[in-house]
């Protein structure tokens, strides 16, 4: 996990892109690239990006959806909720009604590769009966 300095009294904790980075082991190209999407918006110093707890929570949910296989849109939409009126309870809401959605995508998915596996293993078994009967 990155080291960062800590914040003086009274302030606000910042981090720069390479200790967020390093933290959520991407590059920077790719927190960048989450920046000029708008899904986090650090604060600008010059040419200098200073990350708030803010933008760290953000990109950590971004690169969870992306693990789970969200596309970037959903996860817009889902981080977006946090900051919406009824916040958290709305934002559970909809990310339950999401997981639901993909479960069932993914399981339709392994529903798919077995039947594929077992066609591929019947096709394997006619192949090799078929060439066990033909002469060297």
């Amino acid at each position: 996990m990155a080291t960062r300095s800590e914040a003086p009294e009274g302030t606000e904790q910042t981090w720069t892109i390479r200790e967020v980075a390093e933290e959520f082991d991407v590059t920077h190209r790719t927190v960048r690239h989450y920046e000029e999407l708008g899904l986090i918006s650090p604060e600008r110093r010059g040419t200098t990006r200073i990350y708030h707890r803010r933008d760290r929570t953000r990109l950590g949910l971004i690169l969870r959806g992306k693990r789970l296989g969200f596309p970037l849109e959903e996860i817009r939409t889902i981080i977006d909720l946090y900051d919406a009126p009824r916040g958290r309870r709305s934002q559970l809401e909809y990310v339950l009604a999401q997981i639901d959605e993909r479960r069932a995508d993914l399981e339709q998915r392994r529903r798919d590769l077995d039947d594929a596996l077992t066609e591929l293993g019947r096709f394997e078994d006619r192949c090799r009966e078929d060439l066990s009967k033909i002469p060297r």
